[in-house]
């Protein structure tokens, strides 16, 4: 007695297999599809134009630092007698940098370890602050929030040489002109840190996360330090390079607030030493050098953070 097999059990495998290559196929058509929607709407011209525009600003930005690093290998005839944009006779960028390091009686590592008090503290500082401020902004109501909104978009507009005389007339009638407290204490106050903090405070921190842990019995300052400040790191580290870059390159509030060279940053120091050109050429090398060595810190800073930097500017942007 011969006993048949169903066939639908040996046709069940291609069944399967067929439904599976559909969707495949599925899948890769609306894949194809998205592709060439995105493509459909960027004309060859459109793609050329953005790239042109990029390449012209990479260079607006590169082209100095590419001056800056040529010329502080040449000695003082041959930044004169040479292109600006290639080496010259000798390759002196050892003996350049011994003598900014010298110059002086060694005031430039001074120079360098007040910008590095200066642009630190009052970045970080400022960061703290700005971050505590806009988080309060974001998630709590109270009366005048709008108002105090206004002064921050305010204080955003206002540039700060607009404010550097009015400081000084201030400090200086209460003694702390010409002292590092000078520098510091406007230093600490980001009226953009502390609006970008509020716009990110108010996307990234659920509310629902912040009543869980008042249920729990977490104090304010505990919600702020233990639930808000991990959800906040990429716009911390987004204000602190911005705060770090414009304190490390301010120029006029430390012209106007300082009169003791000790005190200097790298950037007021600079100036000084490129004003004696005039009557010590020997002074357009070390200015160059110095320019040099004060990009150093700021390149070291700018390559170790940019993670985080793009993830803060990226962070609430969609999939497609």
């Amino acid at each position: 007695m011969t006993t048949s097999h169903p066939t639908h059990d040996t046709a069940r495998p291609d069944a399967d297999a067929a439904s599976g290559r559909r969707r495949a196929a599925s899948r890769r058509a609306a894949a194809e599809s998205r592709t060439g929607a995105r493509d459909a709407g960027r004309k060859p011209t459109t793609t050329i134009l953005v790239t042109a525009i990029l390449v012209i600003v990479a260079l607006y930005f590169l082209v100095p630092v590419y001056w800056v690093v040529i010329n502080a290998t040449k000695s003082t005839e041959d930044l004169f007698g040479t292109s600006g944009f290639w080496f010259g006779e000798s390759f002196q960028l050892v003996e350049n940098l011994r003598s900014v390091l010298s110059a002086n009686d060694g005031i430039f590592p001074r120079w360098g370890l007040n910008s590095v008090l200066y642009a630190g503290v009052g970045s970080v500082l400022a960061t703290y602050f700005a971050t505590a401020a806009g988080y309060a902004l974001a998630k709590y109501r109270f009366p005048g929030r709008r108002f105090v909104y206004v002064l921050v978009l305010g204080g955003v507009l206002v540039p700060g040489t607009a404010v550097a005389l009015p400081l000084f007339f201030l400090f200086s009638s209460i003694g702390i002109t010409n002292t590092y407290w000078s520098v510091l204490i406007p230093s600490l106050v980001s009226p953009f840190g502390l609006f970008l903090a509020s716009i990110y405070a108010s996307a990234a921190v659920p509310d629902e996360l912040l009543e869980a842990g008042r249920i729990d019995g977490v104090g304010e300052l505990g919600l702020f330090h233990r639930l808000a400040l991990p959800q906040l790191t990429p716009a911390i580290v987004t204000i602190l390079l911005f705060q770090f870059v414009a304190i490390w390159n301010n120029y006029m509030l430390p012209l106007v607030m300082l009169a003791d060279e000790r005190l200097y940053p790298i950037t007021l120091g600079l100036d000084n030493w490129r004003a004696q050109t005039d009557r010590l050429p020997e002074f357009y090398q070390l200015t160059t050098g110095g320019a040099l060595m004060s990009v150093i810190p700021l390149a070291i800073l700018i390559l170790v953070l940019q993670r985080f930097w793009r993830g803060g500017l990226t962070e609430g942007s969609i999939k497609g």
